[in-house]
């Protein structure tokens, strides 16, 4: 699988294409739609399921200088009423104040980051590391590790500062059940 095949496959799910449109029509600084509302689409699509089979919430980064509660509040209402009327869950984060409530509420360390894909390049799953957004010429593609991963349906450890393998055990148990077809790799 290529970058275009990607983001074809991901822009079947007319969910992710929906939320594309409605961060660049907000022009949120570095804003990408990010993670397992990618990669499931494309598991749904290489396994004949519906587009958005399987997908709890969408997931949104984005990396703004003011990482006030009130400020990234306001982004999170703003996409909710937005998708509401569609029953679409959509998590918003400000990457620029991960750092702020990460450790408190998982125990592990975040340290700062200075753009949105480096929140990406910290995702659990190596095969989650991906993130798209729109452009004014069509989109961008975030996908540090490629695209085998994915499409090969392989679930493999991201090790890095706010690993956890409980989280990991956890993420690939539900999605070996949603998806059997995956192949899911030790955490150690």
């Amino acid at each position: 699988m290529n970058q275009t095949e990607f983001l074809a496959a991901v822009l079947r799910n007319p969910v992710n294409a929906a939320i594309s449109d409605e961060l660049f029509r907000l022009a949120l600084p570095d804003a990408w739609l990010v993670s397992g509302c990618l990669v499931q689409t494309v598991w749904n699509g290489l396994t004949d399921r519906a587009p958005d089979y399987g997908i709890n919430d969408y997931d949104v980064f984005y990396f703004d200088p003011d990482t006030s509660w009130q400020a990234e509040d306001a982004v999170i209402r703003q996409l909710q009423n937005a998708f509401a009327a569609r029953g679409v869950t959509v998590e918003a984060r400000n990457q620029a104040r991960v750092h702020l409530w990460y450790p408190q509420k998982h125990g592990l360390p975040y340290p700062p980051l200075r753009c949105a894909t480096e929140g990406i390049d910290r995702f659990l799953t190596r095969n989650t590391k991906v993130g798209i957004r729109r452009t004014q010429n069509g989109y961008d593609v975030y996908a540090p590790d490629g695209f085998d991963d994915i499409a090969g349906m392989v679930v493999l450890p991201n090790p890095g500062p706010n690993f956890s393998a409980a989280s990991y055990a956890a993420k690939a148990a539900r999605w070996k059940q949603l998806w059997p077809e995956v192949t899911v790799l030790p955490a150690d």
